[in-house]
């Protein structure tokens, strides 16, 4: 599929394609990457679930908990599906451990499952089903975040903009199969509620997480209401004060429909390894191989210097972070942290790590640099090089072309297994953890409530 003839909108192009979705077979690996998002969607979730600002969404809608069929994972709770996709997507957000569309500089999960689960939820549908428009989520939407980057990235959140629309399709889906009108309609009035700030980055705020949360019932209200009979705008993406236009510049919409329905981008999701924003994540890598393969030591270090592209200075250089949330787009830190501890997960933002003083005198001996060819590269590359001066006079330097969990160095399923043992074990325990680990691998034989969602 190409760019839509002068008659037919890109949103309408997309909804042909979600229509057909509904009902076409699909190929078993792109059925199997769904899933794979799905366990990493709920390994990313769980921890969210239990912190701010998870606790204080439930909090702020115990009114609306214990009616509905939407489940709330890690509250043991229901609620209707645009406040569990609220809830949900903000807390599967808030640890930094969901997937990343590269391209799209996009965390399509976060929106997407959230919307797709709240819907399927309430209307008891089959996983097959949940798994379809999961995909369809994915691929209209990683295909807009491409082609609005990268200069939709200066001053927003892709994931709460473009976030939107992805769960808008995959809502529409849910609620109406194979209805190419009303997923046109859902993702056309989403598009006109889709927001999210950058600044929302620069500071401790619970905001950012909120970007997805809102982006999800956004996609579930404009799914239902699309299904009920509300349109929307069927150029909002292309028109002359559309979404591209308004949020992007005036992007080249040329190929974003180019393999639409025969190479899905669900298969090209990067699974995160750290728990913290991925513009660090090559730099990490390549401390850790200067770590374990150079045999270098903490007290060896005289200098280290990173560099990487502009969007990775930008949003994590920051190097006075004081909390967790600052620690996590902290390039300068989590580098450190790599060094001394050997990795970054959800330990590294426990208030001992972040006092320890071992990591804050790396940080004083660190320094970040802007490598014009590795910006020219994003977002389709996030490289990053790290050269480390000892004490002794070596100098020792590794560049990662790309990121541990990226398409070219995927996380295998026995990662991402362990990867859901890691986070989800300690909110559940080991027995339900595995139970629900053992469903979701084989949600395409079961109906989604058979997850028992609501229960844990």
């Amino acid at each position: 599929m190409h760019s839509p003839d002068a008659t037919t909108t890109l949103a309408q192009a997309y909804a042909a394609y979600g229509a057909r979705q509904a009902h076409d077979e699909l190929p078993a690996d792109v059925v199997h990457h769904a899933k794979r998002a799905f366990v990493d969607w709920l390994s990313a979730l769980y921890p969210g679930a239990r912190i701010p600002p998870g606790t204080c969404l439930a909090q702020a809608h115990k009114a609306e908990l214990g009616h509905g069929h939407a489940s709330i994972p890690g509250h043991a709770t229901t609620a209707y599906p645009a406040t569990a996709a609220w809830i949900n997507a903000s807390a599967s957000h808030t640890v930094e451990f969901d997937d990343i569309f590269r391209d799209g500089v996009y965390h399509p999960g976060c929106p997407v499952i959230s919307a797709a689960l709240a819907i399927a939820e309430e209307q008891d549908c089959q996983g097959a089903h949940f798994l379809r428009a999961i995909i369809a989520g994915y691929e209209i939407s990683t295909r807009i975040a491409a082609a609005v980057q990268p200069a939709h990235y200066r001053f927003f959140h892709t994931t709460g903009t473009v976030g939107a629309i992805g769960a808008a399709a995959a809502g529409a889906l849910m609620a109406r199969p194979g209805d190419a009108d009303v997923m046109l309609h859902a993702m056309a009035t989403a598009a006109s509620f889709a927001s999210g700030l950058q600044q929302a980055f620069r500071s401790d705020a619970m905001t950012k997480a909120l970007h997805a949360g809102h982006a999800a019932a956004v996609g579930v209200r404009s799914a239902l209401a699309a299904a009920a009979g509300v349109t929307g705008v069927p150029d909002i993406l292309e028109g002359p004060v559309g979404f591209g236009h308004a949020l992007a510049g005036g992007p080249d919409w040329q190929h974003s429909l180019d393999g639409l329905g025969r190479h899905y981008n669900i298969t090209q999701i990067t699974q995160k390894n750290h728990g913290c924003c991925g513009h660090t994540f090559a730099a990490i890598d390549a401390a850790l191989h200067l770590r374990n393969v150079q045999g270098i030591k903490a007290e060896d270090i005289e200098r280290i210097d990173v560099h990487t592209y502009r969007t990775a200075l930008d949003v994590t250089g920051n190097f006075m972070p004081a909390t967790a949330f600052e620690c996590k787009f902290s390039l300068p830190y989590v580098v450190s942290h790599a060094l001394v501890f050997n990795s970054v997960r959800l330990d590294a933002f426990q208030q001992a790590r972040l006092q320890d003083q071992t990591v804050r005198s790396l940080m004083s001996r660190l320094s970040l640099h802007e490598d014009e060819a590795l910006t020219a590269s994003f977002p389709r590359q996030r490289a990053a090089r790290v050269a480390i001066q000892t004490r002794d006079g070596r100098c020792l330097t590794h560049f990662s072309p790309w990121r541990q969990g990226d398409p070219e160095s995927p996380l295998t399923d026995e990662a991402l297994t362990e990867k859901y043992a890691e986070l989800v074990t300690p909110v559940l325990g080991e027995e339900r953890a595995q139970a629900l680990l053992q469903a979701a691998w084989r949600l395409d034989a079961i109906k989604v409530r058979d997850l028992h969602l609501k229960n844990t």
